[in-house]
């Protein structure tokens, strides 16, 4: 996957932990585990909003293009 997600490095960065996002957010920690993994494929534009408002970061912050080796 050439999108990589960047939340668990804000996080820590941050000092926030999982569970309180998720609470802040409004998803369910297990959802909020495999965003933090990589382990989806999409993201509601309204939960990326609340993400970004609690951490006080960018979209860009969040997620990276990374190219696959060939």
């Amino acid at each position: 996957m050439a999108i990589r997600v960047r939340l668990a490095v804000l996080l820590a960065e941050r000092g926030v932990k999982s569970k309180d996002l998720a609470r802040q957010v409004g998803i369910t920690e297990a959802n909020l585990s495999l965003l933090k993994q990589g382990k989806v494929k999409g993201i509601r534009f309204e939960t990326l909003e609340r993400i970004c408002r609690h951490l006080d970061c960018q979209p860009g912050d969040l997620l990276r293009y990374e190219e696959d080796p060939p």
